[in-house]
């Protein structure tokens, strides 16, 4: 996207209520917007957030109506993949025993129940395997691999295995398939196909991808390939639901074909017919139709909430059930997993807190650990911590002089590659991942020269350089133009998430004519700009920082506010919301 060499800050807040500086568009993409908006028709809003996107008039209506047709790659550009649908479909004709072994998060347990449901949907039932966070730890190990490879015949490691060189050659006895997204090393372990498109030999371009899209294409070539011998194949479209979750709960990028994948999946999930995702969705109240922010916030958690401090196989098993009692009894089960999380992660995330700020919180690197913290939450708490300091965070539990942890890092700055470094210098017992996240293993007398190393590659990658993330704004709007037909056509530029933020909007000096508390840390408030309708708000932790107390106690004041739109449905009506994010007094006198 052009962008001004000079930036200049929007509306001149250069210090906001939360410390960040205000950037709009600049001079020449609000040229090339107007441009985009007159040859298209489009609403100057949502051309904005094209332009932003680098979108210009002849790639505009694809870009609002992604064809999955269009944008799916060949699964054979990927390597080994020619070799791992070869052997995945000769042992599904020979009637051979598939195990699944997948990783305990949404992505893999999204991946395991898509090989699941094919398998079953061929005839085939499949032995499914999630290891035990705490006792068995991320992907294969030797004891289990070589307890399924006693008992079958193909092994297929989803979302793991790329690092896994011994648990694999453990496996004797039995053919591995590989089917990943980390980060590989130098070598690959021994297995008939590890496909991976961030493999050290791969181009990168499907680099984005998560292990649930890898399962997808696997499945379409097996597809492809038995249309070749006159037989049908399952039905592909009707799993992408379990694709679009995982791609959104595992923060990979909504670009290309992710933008697809997602924007097919929830429409594919909206029409509820998976019993799991059904069930899940009616224990976490949703009531309207499925988007990306209730597969990141609602529904991901929940199905995660079993590998982080429950039964690690439960979301795999809830995503793969044709069964809609025993998937009723296992979204309960979920849900109160998820609210013991939530307990846990609170205090595990205020302890992790004061650690690093007592560190300094200036530093290319903020980490903490503690003893006996639960290796399940871990990973949330240096989101939170990434999010709060705009730097890449790593929080690890301590236990019988062993640290596990799991990072989290910004745009720009490449954490896996850097964890993978420290394993292979042996600071670390294990540790892997991708850009932006990563988990690793350390012993205690290690720990602080680990972080050391850690923090000095970071800040070679300019993470040491950051100050509080600038804010970025799409334009300028007055409360009469945040309608629910505006809020419609932006909703066409998603699905919005990682890689492609939703659209941001300032509102200026705006009167607050409304405001009160929420909980301990929410703010629910009224706007208006003295000439339109009010605007409903709500903004979520606004109290874990000045915005709450300054706004509830506004006392006539005038500010700037940022957010962005989304349509609020309550008791069967709808209504235009403002997700407010940020704020800074009018009056700056």
């Amino acid at each position: 996207m052009p962008r001004d060499s000079v930036i200049r800050p929007f509306l001149g807040i250069d210090n906001s209520l939360t410390g960040r500086r205000w950037v709009g568009l600049g001079d020449e993409a609000d040229r090339l917007s107007e441009g985009l908006a007159q040859a298209t028709g489009l609403p100057m809003a949502v051309a904005r957030v094209l332009t932003r996107r680098g979108i210009d008039a002849e790639a505009a209506a694809g870009f609002l109506a992604p064809a999955l047709r269009d944008l799916l790659p060949d699964p054979l550009s990927l390597r080994d993949m020619d070799a791992a649908a070869a052997r995945f479909l000769a042992a599904v004709s020979r009637g051979e025993r598939i195990a699944v072994f997948g990783d305990y998060d949404v992505d893999g347990g999204a991946s395991s129940a898509l090989l699941v449901i094919w398998l079953r949907a061929m005839g085939r039932e499949a032995t499914l395997y999630i290891p035990d966070r705490i006792d068995e730890g991320y992907g294969p190990n030797d004891p289990a691999m070589a307890k399924l490879a006693a008992t079958h015949d193909l092994i297929v490691c989803v979302d793991c295995g790329t690092l896994s060189h011994g648990p694999i050659a453990a496996a004797e006895g039995a053919d591995v398939i590989v089917l990943d997204h980390h980060l590989g090393g130098e070598t690959l372990p021994d297995a008939v196909a590890v496909v991976n498109p961030n493999r050290q030999d791969e181009t990168g371009e499907l680099g984005h991808l998560c292990a649930a899209a890898v399962v997808f294409l696997l499945l379409v070539e097996a597809n492809r390939r038995l249309r070749a011998e006159g037989v049908a194949g399952p039905d592909l479209m009707g799993m992408l639901d379990l694709v679009a979750l995982a791609t959104v709960a595992d923060v990979a990028p909504l670009i290309g074909v992710n933008r697809a994948l997602v924007r097919q999946g929830l429409t594919v999930m909206g029409r509820r017919q998976r019993p799991g995702l059904v069930a899940l969705a009616d224990v976490s109240r949703m009531d309207t139709a499925p988007n990306a922010y209730h597969l990141g916030f609602l529904l991901g958690p929940r199905v995660n909430a079993g590998g982080r401090i429950g039964q690690a196989d439960l979301g795999a098993r809830l995503l793969s059930t044709t069964d809609p009692h025993e998937a009723a009894a296992m979204a309960e089960r979920l849900d109160q997993l998820n609210t013991e999380r939530r307990e846990i992660e609170a205090m595990v995330r205020e302890a992790a807190l004061q650690q690093a700020t007592e560190r300094g919180l200036d530093a290319p690197l903020v980490w903490a650990a503690g003893e006996g913290w639960h290796p399940g939450v871990v990973g949330i708490v240096a989101s939170r911590l990434k999010e709060a300091t705009n730097r890449p965070a790593i929080v690890i539990g301590l236990e019988n002089g062993v640290g596990k942890g799991s990072g989290r890092s910004v745009t720009g700055v490449d954490l896996g590659a850097s964890v993978q470094r420290l394993a292979a210098e042996g600071l670390l017992a294990k540790g892997g991942g991708h850009r932006m996240a990563a988990g690793l293993t350390v012993d205690a007398d290690k720990l602080e020269p680990a972080m050391e190393r850690l923090a000095d590659l970071l800040g070679k990658q300019g993470a040491g350089e950051m100050g509080p993330a600038d804010l970025d704004l799409d334009g300028l709007l007055a409360t009469s133009a945040a309608t629910p037909e505006l809020i419609a056509e932006i909703d066409k530029a998603g699905p919005f998430g990682m890689g492609a933020p939703a659209p941001r909007f300032a509102f200026a000096d705006q009167q607050i004519a409304f405001a009160k508390r929420v909980g301990e840390r929410h703010l629910k408030l009224s706007i208006t700009d003295g000439m339109g309708p009010r605007l409903d708000a709500i903004a979520f932790g606004a109290f874990d920082g000045p915005l709450g107390e300054a706004l509830v106690n506004a006392g006539g004041r005038r500010f700037h506010l940022a957010g962005r739109l989304e349509i609020n449905q309550w008791g069967g009506r709808q209504k235009p919301q403002l997700r407010l994010e940020d704020a800074a007094p009018a009056d700056t006198d």
